[in-house]
């Protein structure tokens, strides 16, 4: 299946089948290139929401006693299909959020990542055993299912996200039931088509397209055991406390504000081309994205950097997905577009210097599209709106302090704890950035730090409601719950007898 064979509402996914749902109401996908309705998606609604779960309930009863042998089998058959698809995949994604093909084809790879480490959840399941704990008495521990969990998540990363949480969900015996983003949702259906036709049975796997009515609806589910949702950090807030008022355990990654330090020991030109791929990969719609640079040192030193920075910037070439030469592409609607070139007027009324200015952009034939060139704002103040607010989109901010410690003291004031790097040839210096600053994930020379599978991603502070992160063994944890046994086998009183029975 390309883009052009996608069907003109995009379905739900419920007990294996394709359907648009009884509620009738839909909702509008848009081509982020030209602007224009590219086609429509089914929004369920509280019935629609219950088909749904009842027939992942109804799964998870054999699901969860299955084998991990069946498990791990159907597992590798997905991977394998996916990994023949990596370019399919990569297309629909492409068309539906803008994003470059070579982007959506690594997006797509990484997705895979957590698949293979879910391959090996056989190993990851293994308990603990301690014999003879008292006299006679062995105990051991297992982790099982917890039943149906659902995920929540948004439109930046329509394939990677959702694969952070389906595979290492099912493959813990669970029946996961994903309610993808409405402004991409066509992948997330071939994701599920792919699973299917690897062998899961049906009802392991639902996709429910929908909005906010779906989502509450899920939040208060009474067959709903568990949630995980990537988003804002407002809504974040809200899933947290509304699903584990209702006896849910939830795990909530919200908003975050991405700081790279740059010392001035650092290789200035290697640090502004990083600083570029990361604040304006996929069109800084990314929850990595590095939207602060923290400029450590003299005028010298921060002037360099910065004019390194636009230098790097103004070679990126902005323009449609589908063409090899675009590095950039538009953002994923209109509405948000508008959003972030306000967060740009916003930033220069209260004096902060645009040294280069992505408002009013628009590449050759592309008129209609949703388009803002790549934006570098210098001078901003940490009270300045455009550094307290996530902008979610090609837009980089630079702070500039005198040295380290301001620099720390500026990362570890931000409320939000997603993820930082740090530029410096010092390793005494970037050891002790990792151990003090207040964030989840850290990079040194890295610019955008996201773990691989085997790790768990998650932030800390206001970018993570909840205790456990998702994929690697926090993923593990979050879709199992722990049992401990203890065991006695008392010896029989009669004592062994091999004879010919008799009445006595």
């Amino acid at each position: 299946m390309n883009i052009h064979q996608l069907p003109d509402v995009v379905p739900h996914v419920i007990d294996a089948k394709l359907t648009v749902g009884e509620g009738g109401r839909r909702g509008d996908v848009f081509d982020p290139v030209s602007g224009q309705v590219a086609r429509q998606v089914a929004l369920a609604d509280t019935a629609d929401v219950d088909l749904a779960v009842g027939s992942a309930l109804a799964a998870s009863l054999d699901w969860g006693a299955s084998s991990l042998s069946k498990r791990t089998q159907i597992l590798f058959g997905w991977r394998q299909l996916m990994a023949e698809r990596v370019d399919e995949l990569a297309e629909i994604v492409s068309a539906e959020h803008g994003k470059v093909f070579s982007d959506a084809q690594g997006e797509v790879r990484r997705g895979l990542d957590v698949l293979d480490f879910a391959t090996g959840i056989a190993h990851h399941l293994k308990g603990e055993h301690s014999e003879q704990v008292s006299k006679g008495i062995d105990a051991w521990s297992m982790r099982q299912p917890l039943g149906v969990v659902a995920g929540i998540t948004p439109f930046n990363f329509p394939v990677m996200v959702p694969m952070w949480m389906a595979p290492i969900a099912i493959a813990c015996g669970n029946a996961f039931v994903l309610k993808p983003s409405d402004r991409d949702p066509s992948a997330s259906v071939r994701l599920a088509e792919l699973a299917y036709e690897a062998g899961l049975p049906p009802g392991v796997l639902t996709v429910l397209q929908g909005d906010k009515e779906a989502v509450d609806r899920l939040l208060v589910h009474p067959d709903i055991a568990a949630i995980s949702f990537v988003g804002s950090t407002p809504v974040a807030r809200h899933v947290y406390e509304t699903g584990t008022a209702n006896g849910k355990r939830v795990q909530a990654l919200g908003g975050a504000k991405n700081h790279m330090v740059v010392l001035p020991d650092a290789d200035l030109d290697v640090a502004a081309d990083s600083a570029v791929s990361a604040a304006y990969g996929s069109a800084g719609e990314r929850c990595m994205a590095i939207s602060v640079v923290v400029a450590v040192g003299d005028t010298g030193v921060q002037d360099r950097l910065v004019q390194a920075i636009a230098n790097a910037g103004r070679a990126v070439v902005v323009g449609p997905g589908s063409e090899p030469s675009s590095s950039m592409g538009p953002l994923v609607t209109g509405a948000h577009r508008d959003r972030v070139s306000g967060h740009v007027d916003g930033a220069e009324a209260a004096g902060a210097n645009v040294v280069v200015d992505g408002r009013g952009y628009v590449p050759a034939g592309h008129g209609g599209g949703f388009w803002l060139g790549l934006t570098l704002l210098d001078h901003v103040r940490p009270e300045m709106e455009c550094y307290r607010e996530e902008i979610f989109g090609p837009v980089l901010c630079v702070v500039r302090v005198p040295d380290f410690e301001a620099a720390l003291a500026l990362v570890n004031a931000n409320p939000y704890g997603n993820g930082t790097a740090v530029f410096t040839a010092d390793g005494l210096v970037a050891r002790e950035y990792a151990r003090r600053v207040q964030v989840g994930m850290v990079g040194i020379n890295v610019p955008i730090p996201v773990p691989m599978a085997y790790y768990s991603f998650g932030g800390w502070n206001n970018s993570l409601f909840g205790d456990l992160h998702v994929h690697g063994a926090d993923g593990v944890r979050f879709y199992t719950r722990a049992k401990a046994v203890s065991s006695r086998w008392p010896q029989q009183s009669s004592g062994l007898e091999l004879g010919f029975p008799t009445h006595h």
